[in-house]
């Protein structure tokens, strides 16, 4: 990238215009359970891939939402109510919006314009059109989070594994389930993290593994 500054003789940054315009609001909070990945919270103005669990997506919304961010989901796979209400998503300042049709990149522009976070999962985009979404989601300090790849992301989110607890030999019922997060990315998040989650927990929402202990696992 071009460093463009006004420097004094001794080096020192006078006006760096990359940083011209650009503000400083606090980032959005994440649920404590997922600190371990995210230990700062949803950095306003940055881009997040998540893959492998609509549920790590929704526990990403919850604190933020809770915390009076409004959030706006698009294209994603049907997600009940109660679903995102177990994550503590506030259905109040939720929107939903099915499918944004040919105007994909048009809706999900004004849409980050309007709420805090847009979470949705990408069509094949051109280069320029991921650009111009990434730039928008940075000048309105707006969090664009993809369920799927995002060239260039400023932080990725992977779920795997996915061990249910709750069932026997024929009884019980799944209470819930045993993921593994890892996160990446660049600048603040280059550092790889990773953690153990019940994503669901049995009492629903999520939790670190030693916050509960279903004792019957899933026998396969």
């Amino acid at each position: 990238m071009l460093d463009v500054a006004i420097r004094r003789e001794d080096g020192s940054t006078v006006v760096d215009w990359q940083q011209v315009g650009i503000r400083s609001a606090p980032p959005l909070p994440v649920h404590p359970a997922l600190h371990e990945v995210l230990p700062s919270g949803l950095r306003r103005g940055s881009t997040v891939a998540v893959s492998g669990s609509i549920s790590l997506l929704l526990a990403l919304l919850g604190a933020a939402s809770a915390d009076g961010a409004w959030c706006a989901l698009v294209g994603l796979p049907r997600i009940s109510a109660e679903a995102a209400a177990e994550y503590g998503v506030d259905l109040r300042r939720l929107a939903v919006v099915p499918s944004a049709g040919t105007g994909w990149t048009t809706a999900l522009g004004a849409l980050l314009d309007a709420v805090d976070i847009v979470a949705a999962r990408p069509p094949r985009l051109a280069p320029g059109d991921v650009r111009r979404l990434a730039a928008r989601a940075r000048s309105r300090e707006a969090v664009l989070m993809s369920y799927g790849d995002w060239p260039g992301a400023d932080v990725r989110l992977r779920a795997t594994g996915g061990r249910w607890t709750g069932m026997g030999e024929g009884y019980g019922r799944l209470q819930a389930r045993r993921l593994e997060v890892h996160a990446e990315g660049k600048g603040p998040a280059a550092r790889p993290r990773s953690a153990t989650l019940w994503l669901p927990a049995a009492g629903g929402g999520v939790e670190t593994t030693h916050e509960t202990a279903p004792v019957i696992e899933l026998v396969s």
